[in-house]
Order: C-alpha cells, then structure tokens, then sequence
C-alpha cells in the first residue's frame, strides 16, 4: 500500500481491494435496523466512496451480491457486496445512490486509517442505537439518513 491508496479484504483474504484515501467522500456510523441485522453488531461504520474507485486486487469473481428494499425507509433497493467464502460484507449499494459504495470500515487493513480518515463524520439512526451506545461525540446526528450533499 502506497500512502496514497488504502486496502481491505475480507476475513479469510479471498477477496481483496485498493482505494485512494483522498477518494473517501464522507464516514459514518449508522444505527438502522438493517446495520445491525447485517452488521451482527450495534451499529455498522461505513465510509462513501464512488464505485469506480474501488480496485478489486483478488476476488472480485468470489464475491456475492445480495438485495432487496423491503426494509429500508427510502424505499430504495439495497445490495449486499459480500465475500461468498467467509461471508464478510464488504460494502453495500443503494439504487439511490448510482455510482457510489458503502464499503465497511472494518476490512480496511490499516488500523490506523480506521481511527483517522475513517472516523464517523456523522451519526445516523440515533434513535435506534442501543441504549448502552451513547453515540459518536463531536459529530453531527440525525434521527434517519444523514443528508449527505444536501
């Protein structure tokens, strides 16, 4: 990894991409029902990046899309980009946002690039977090999606 670009794969290693840091658009925390669905988690941290960006270095013929809209609020369909050996996610899609990916901050192989560049930016779906999360401090909330480009 160049201090230009950034890498993550997936648990088992199969499936492994690069982007350009200066290429992160916005990150986020989000709360909805479907994180924590997908997430297994209380929360899922994401990062914005525009698809094209994405510089699949192995596995991107080991990949499995997953979607549908039924649960999410915009009514938008939302596909799961995931890794078929291991089953880790690694970005998400929305038919609302042609171009962009939602990829996951955890697979991103650079821990200090997590709590740096990749830290939330804004918190969204507060009033569905967990009681025990007290929320990201310092960062802008709201109670659905963030406007992003608004």
């Amino acid at each position: 990894m160049s201090s230009e670009t950034a890498t993550a794969a997936c648990f088992c290693g199969a499936c492994r991409y690069e982007f350009p840091i200066s290429g992160v658009i916005a990150t986020f925390v989000c709360s909805c029902d479907d994180c924590h669905k997908v997430s297994a988690s209380a929360f899922a941290h994401n990062f914005i990046l525009k698809t094209s960006d994405m510089n699949w270095l192995s596995g991107e013929d080991k990949l499995t899309r997953w979607s549908q809209k039924a649960t999410i609020d915009s009514g938008n369909y939302m596909e799961n980009v995931f890794c078929s050996i291991c089953g880790t996610i690694l970005s998400r899609q929305s038919s609302g946002f042609d171009g962009l990916s939602f990829p996951r901050v955890g697979p991103v192989e650079d821990i200090k690039l997590q709590s740096t560049v990749l830290a939330p930016q804004v918190e969204q779906y507060t009033p569905k977090r967990l009681a025990w999360f007290h929320g990201v401090e310092g960062v802008p909330k709201s109670d659905g999606m963030y406007p992003f480009g608004s």
